[in-house]
């Protein structure tokens, strides 16, 4: 007799985790889309390159806010240690074509991104979709009249799904073709190696990281690859315990992508390239398709079933 009730509540929990509370709703404008469900904001995805601070470190192509499940803000933008950081993004220091260096990206220097486009995608599991056409532009690369030539088409496509009983899903891919033979892109020029996709969070002082392992100390140097990494702690409203997964899908380039992890004052990076200091080439005829997915939750790594999540993830 236990045994079956503890076979129906098991089937009960499995059956809660999948329940779809209400709708997303997604508002394409001129400068900014929206993702809200009900009277919840969710996400903003920044088109217009109209952030600055005094006409430095101008930036478009990213999240933010990216809103915990209570309505508090997650994300950071502008933050007063690397001003440069900015919500949801994913830069890299190095961009070269053939051996002539044009610009950065991580740091927004000799560097823009114009979304040409963002337009719905549709979707048959009750979640909503963005893609954006972005192209790379820079100073350093003009044409014969001193006009900026792209050098770089960017497809990203942001997908958020229905809250479920203790977090939301949001898929985020990124597709990279070259528009010039021999373009390279690389992360920083150190042992380091940051680039790639970076959530810049809110940190809390009991910060705890963890992944499939276990729980993870940050160290300067990036640390071993793993499936995915829960960055959790005290980052909900009046100091509740909230947090973000961060999966890496295992047919990114080169498979797992190692981590740069920080504690206090900077962003998480699943770095791509590895080791980040060597640029790499970038296809003008094969993409190069980069995907996460972000799981926001209430509670800890141990309040929502990560492993069963990303399984479903790597099917798809």
């Amino acid at each position: 007799m236990m045994l079956t009730k503890k076979i129906h509540l098991l089937l009960a929990v499995g059956f809660m985790s999948q329940i779809t509370f209400s709708q997303v709703h997604l508002k394409i404008e001129k400068n900014q889309s929206y993702f809200t469900e009900g009277k919840d904001s969710i996400l903003t995805y920044q088109e217009a390159s109209e952030k600055s601070i005094n006409g430095q470190y101008i930036r478009s192509n990213y999240i933010h806010p990216l809103y915990n499940l209570d309505g508090s803000v997650l994300s950071e933008d502008f933050p007063a240690d690397h001003l440069h950081h900015r919500g949801i993004f994913w830069a890299w220091h190095q961009l070269y074509i053939g051996d002539k260096r044009i610009g950065d990206g991580w740091e927004i220097e000799n560097f823009s991104w114009e979304v040409a486009t963002v337009k719905k995608k549709k979707q048959k599991d009750g979640s909503k979709a963005i893609q954006a056409d972005v192209y790379w532009k820079s100073p350093l690369w003009i044409n014969k009249n001193g006009v900026e030539k792209t050098f770089v088409k960017e497809t990203t496509t942001i997908k958020v799904y229905p809250k479920q009983l203790h977090y939301r899903l949001i898929d985020i891919e990124i597709v990279l073709l070259a528009l010039e033979p021999n373009m390279r892109i690389g992360g920083s020029e150190d042992e380091k190696g940051y680039g790639g996709f970076s959530p810049r969070i809110k940190l809390s002082d009991d910060i705890v990281f963890t992944d499939p392992s276990g729980k993870i100390t940050p160290t300067n140097l990036p640390l071993p690859a793993s499936e995915w990494m829960d960055i959790s702690g005290s980052l909900g409203k009046n100091g509740n315990k909230a947090g973000i997964t961060i999966l890496c899908n295992p047919k990114n380039p080169d498979s797992k992508n190692p981590w740069i992890l920080r504690a206090k004052k900077s962003m998480q990076n699943a770095v791509y390239p590895f080791p980040g200091a060597k640029a790499v080439p970038l296809s003008n005829k094969k993409p190069t398709v980069l995907r996460y997915r972000l799981i926001v939750h209430d509670g800890d790594a141990n309040s929502i079933p990560i492993d069963e999540i990303f399984q479903n993830y790597i099917k798809k």
